[in-house]
């Protein structure tokens, strides 16, 4: 049986299409973090269990939440994702350890270069793993050799280009705050343009158009922002 964990902030407006898809669990647990907008009350509404705690960065919280769920085995879902239905069915019978291709979203439209799909491991059986990371962009790593899942996650990451343009910088921001990494002198002046290149050449970023264009010059400010940030504090 399955526990599918969502950590949430604000997320009212969403929250219905996330729990929605992950009928199937024994128990969807809700870790919320000081929502105002009624996300609590709509996520108990739709027969969720919800825990209300401070804020302890993304990695502590969700080991803490690995540990409080009930079910032998875990599956984490962020607020603005869907489980597909083919995804649903394969968590019915779950492996010790599951990797899902996740599909970006935006403007109603399937993205690609450097948001294009990936896969990421979120399912674990209890014990047999724990998140790792260094503030942003954290992984669950897990003891049994992860599985390839049928079916897909939908992912919204933006309602709106500020939000994608505040989400950038906080991350940038994480990792200038958080990374052990050295940083030489070229990191924030090659590094963009590299990723630029990757990002819209090589991973197809330009079959989004003008949108590609825009996420993949957003990747290379991002990149510039975060390797800038960490010479600053070492510095």
């Amino acid at each position: 049986m399955v526990s599918v964990v969502v950590l949430t902030l604000n997320e009212a407006d969403r929250i219905d299409s996330a729990l929605g898809s992950a009928g199937f669990a024994a128990e969807v647990l809700v870790i919320d973090s000081g929502s105002t907008d009624g996300t609590v009350e709509r996520a108990r509404a739709l027969g969720a269990r919800v825990e209300v705690w401070p804020w302890a960065g993304f990695v502590d919280t969700r080991n803490r939440a690995l540990e409080a769920a009930s079910q032998d085995y875990v599956f984490f879902l962020d607020a603005d994702e869907v489980i597909s239905p083919e995804l649903a069915r394969a968590l019915q019978s779950p492996p010790d350890a599951g990797r899902v291709l996740r599909r970006n979203h935006f403007r109603d439209r399937e993205l690609h270069g450097s948001f294009g799909p990936t896969r990421v491991v979120r399912l674990v059986r209890r014990g047999g793993g724990r998140w790792i990371g260094e503030g942003v962009h954290e992984t669950l790593a897990t003891d049994a050799e992860p599985v390839d899942l049928p079916g897909q996650l939908d992912h919204w990451p933006w309602r709106s280009d500020e939000e994608r343009h505040r989400k950038l910088q906080r991350y940038a921001e994480l990792f200038a705050q958080h990374s052990t990494r050295r940083v030489c002198w070229w990191d924030a002046a090659l590094r963009p343009p590299l990723h630029f290149v990757k990002s819209y050449l090589l991973m197809g970023g330009f079959r989004d158009g003008r949108l590609g264009l825009d996420l993949a010059l957003d990747q290379a400010r991002y990149v510039r922002a975060k390797w800038a940030g960490l010479a600053r504090r070492k510095r």
